[in-house]
């Protein structure tokens, strides 16, 4: 198994739904106010089918990418922003993140906290907040592109927030411009929990993917502002332990449409 950090180092049919790289536009964006002038944007990401991992001559890939047809067969919403220190504020009255401020990702979560935050924030509004499934993250990440990050094949410091780029923390969401689907920070910042367990990817191609149905650690995507640009590339894959929580770890709520 690749990779896994513990506590302190969490470090017909288908035709009609493939969505194609010049089809691809920014989705409904969804606004829900949290109260005190804090707002939660959700995108609309169409269901589709697209291949997930990386093929086989992609620099920096890793064994656990293995490339698969995947189908998506419900519209869902997307965080347009990480979460943010002032959202989670407004949910759950503390801020964990080492560094401070309102429109920084908020960070020092795991996983388990992430699932605290989601069962407040579904009593106080409509409800239907999740983690994304790690298929769901990928595919709103690639948005409609099968280059290795979502603006094309390379990457630079203009792009993203990652080591080359030497600012060493997290910076304010949306610094960056969007991809195609129109949502930000996809690559790099800080990473983002996933609602999947960690584990091989299936075989041949699957309709809606969950990830294993147990297992020791769940996964992260997609890098951070410490990280190679490698760790940034869209099928990039990590996993940590549940309960850990460092600086380098945030998350991007999905929702059920």
């Amino acid at each position: 198994m690749k990779r896994i950090l513990g506590i302190a180092m969490v470090f017909g049919l288908v035709g009609a739904l493939t969505v194609m790289a010049q089809e691809v536009k920014p989705g409904k964006v969804e606004v829900i106010d949290l109260g005190k002038d804090v707002k939660l944007e959700m995108v609309l990401i169409p269901a589709g089918k697209f291949k997930m991992g990386s093929p086989a001559f992609e620099k920096g890939r890793d064994a656990d990418e293995t490339q698969h047809e995947v189908t998506l067969t419900k519209p869902y919403y997307m965080g347009k922003y990480e979460v943010t220190q002032e959202q989670w504020e407004s949910v759950m009255g503390d801020n964990p993140s080492e560094t401070k401020g309102a429109k920084l990702p908020v960070t020092d979560v795991s996983w388990e906290d992430c699932q605290k935050f989601i069962k407040k924030l579904n009593a106080k509004t409509d409800g239907g907040y999740r983690l994304p499934t790690e298929a769901e993250w990928e595919y709103a990440c690639r948005a409609g592109t099968t280059t290795a990050y979502s603006f094309g094949a390379n990457i630079t410091p203009k792009d993203a927030n990652y080591r080359d780029s030497k600012i060493g923390k997290p910076v304010a969401v949306g610094s960056y411009k969007p991809n195609a689907f129109g949502l930000y920070d996809m690559h790099g910042n800080v990473w983002e929990w996933c609602e999947d367990w960690y584990g091989d990817y299936p075989e041949g191609a699957v309709t809606d993917p969950k990830g294993p149905a147990k297992d020791v650690s769940r996964v992260l995507r997609v890098g951070s502002f410490s990280d190679l640009e490698s760790s940034a590339r869209s099928s990039n894959r990590y996993s940590g332990a549940p309960t850990g929580r460092v600086d380098l770890l945030g998350f991007r709520l999905a929702r059920t449409k």
